[in-house]
């Protein structure tokens, strides 16, 4: 093998390796960049789906399982995982668990791939459900997250949520026909 093929094959692995390793500079595709998306689309729409059981869980599921994790919320900062748990827990003891018929619906989801490992998430909801007296009532907000890929897993390592005052969230009109007897 002469020296020029040598380093042709050395400088081919060697960027070879810079491309594939986590922060790299490698330039995303516009399929790369909608693959993504798409995958974060869906672990975030299955997250809050709150016809299935296991709400706490499965939001937690977003989130590293090692610190810090930044989440900001009704005013108030929490930087570990066990206090944005408290945090999680403490609404859905309150609040989630008196939803009836809770339907999360995204009004609006805009994902921004900025990097192969990660994006960040922009997105408007609302929560229509009935109230234990089964009187129509929406919770609604924004939230902003920021996704990375940690050992081929998407999580939340810092996000912001902003509730929508009550009285500007009207209540949805509910079909009744939607209702399945729970």
């Amino acid at each position: 093998m002469t020296i020029t093929r040598f380093l042709s094959i050395l400088l081919a692995t060697a960027g070879i390796a810079t491309a594939c390793t986590p922060g790299s500079t490698r330039q995303l595709t516009d399929g790369d960049r909608r693959i993504i998306a798409d995958s974060i689309r869906k672990i975030v729409v299955a997250t809050y789906d709150l016809q299935r059981p296991g709400a706490v869980d499965r939001m937690m599921a977003l989130y590293p399982t090692s610190d810090p994790v930044y989440s900001t919320s009704s005013g108030q900062v929490s930087t570990t995982r066990a206090e944005l748990q408290r945090q999680i827990e403490t609404f859905w003891k309150y609040v989630g668990s008196n939803m009836r018929d809770p339907r999360w619906e995204w009004t609006s989801m805009h994902i921004d791939v900025v990097a192969p490992d990660a994006a960040v998430v922009t997105a408007s909801y609302r929560v229509p459900h009935l109230t234990p007296r089964n009187n129509p009532h929406v919770i609604a907000g924004a939230w902003t997250a920021v996704f990375v890929n940690r050992g081929g897993r998407w999580v939340v390592i810092q996000e912001h949520l902003s509730d929508v005052p009550a009285e500007l969230s009207a209540p949805a009109p509910r079909d009744s026909s939607q209702h399945s007897g729970h």
